[in-house]
């Protein structure tokens, strides 16, 4: 069982930047890869990045690729989402979660088994 708590969002001015924490609670934190998601409203959620347990290996949705970067610390069972250049576009609830079942490259929401709460980005003209 691992418990994540999000936080870091908030508004932001297009162009600008904001560091996404995911802390992990729980057992066997290294054991797990980790995702990051993201819902806007009306919409459905969407695979944002991804972190094998090792951290070795990363994967980019196209859409953030080059503005975003994934990184975890084992030392604090703490994944990050570091997003600079964001755009209007980039505004939704962040959802961190954890696979132990399926690659680290598995960009599908059902491969997850447990998730935060969210936390909200908003990105302002």
């Amino acid at each position: 069982q691992v418990q994540l708590v999000e936080s870091g969002g908030g508004l932001v001015q297009a162009g600008g930047s904001l560091r996404l924490s995911c802390a992990a609670s729980g057992r066997s934190f290294s054991n797990y890869n980790m995702g990051w998601f993201r819902q806007a409203p009306g919409k459905e959620r969407e695979f944002v990045a991804a972190i094998s347990a090792s951290g070795t290996n990363t994967y980019y949705a196209d859409s953030v690729k080059g503005r975003f970067t994934i990184s975890r610390d084992g030392a604090k069972n703490t994944v990050y989402l570091q997003m600079n250049s964001l755009k209007l576009e980039d505004t939704a609830a962040y959802f961190c979660a954890a696979n132990v079942r399926f690659p680290s490259s598995t960009r599908r929401s059902v491969a997850y088994d447990y998730w935060g709460q969210g936390t909200q980005v908003t990105v302002s003209s």
